[in-house]
């Protein structure tokens, strides 16, 4: 047995119903403990060829644990691009953007074709990419042109680009005093996300409500 059976077969292992069941309802196919993938992530270490090797098995648990080993600036552009298309759970198209493509020398270009592509998961990675842009480079952005966009196409775009473009709408209202008046009439207007179940102590992802709470956070930390 090689050592991509091997871990295929320790991660079937660590497969649990209830696991999965909770993940099912978010669109994730898998019943692997995430403490116990970083776990094994850990103890693998960076290994690039294991991680393209685990990748190409289509195994969700295994594409996560692809993630974690890999090094991000290894892929090149268009890998990037085949791979944000065959992740097709929300766990996997997280992961990938958060811990690979945010560190990659091309995620500004892949932000902006990503953004403007007509398959609605593949529009949300570059939604999230500029959410990341708003907060940390917003520098030659077009916030204006970004809420005119999320004005007229979130409160019918699909779930998973919903969410990302709530994200914009939020980090645009946090970041920039000048527009918050206008992300937060966008946010009360569309209601998107008003009735989202939030667990006590969390912040809900009404955008109005994260507005308000995160610039809250900011003033009085700015106060002591």
């Amino acid at each position: 047995m090689d050592q991509v059976e091997e871990l295929l077969a320790e991660l079937a292992a660590l497969d649990e119903p209830k696991v999965r069941a909770v993940n099912e309802k978010h669109g994730d196919d898998h019943g692997v403990n995430l403490g116990k993938l970083r776990a094994i992530a850990k103890r693998l270490k960076t290994q690039q060829e294991l991680a393209e090797e685990l990748w190409a098995t289509d195994d969700t648990a295994a594409k996560l644990l692809a993630l974690l080993i890999c090094r991000p600036k290894a892929f090149e552009r268009d890998q990037l691009d085949a791979m944000l298309r065959r992740s097709r759970t929300p766990k996997v198209q997280d992961w990938l953007v958060n811990y690979v493509v945010k560190k990659s020398k091309h995620a500004e270009e892949l932000r902006l074709a990503w953004t403007e592509d007509p398959d609605p998961a593949v529009a949300s990675a570059g939604w999230a990419l500029t959410a990341e842009r708003v907060v940390k480079k917003p520098e030659g952005l077009d916030l204006d042109g970004l809420l005119d966009v999320v004005e007229a196409e979130m409160k019918d775009a699909p779930e998973r680009l919903q969410w990302a473009m709530n994200m914009v709408l939020a980090q645009i209202g946090i970041e920039n005093p000048g527009l918050r008046a206008r992300a937060l009439a966008i946010g009360e207007r569309l209601e998107v996300l008003k009735d989202y179940p939030t667990s006590p102590g969390c912040t809900s992802p009404y955008a109005p409500e994260w507005i308000n709470e995160m610039v809250r956070r900011q003033e009085a930390a700015a106060a002591k």
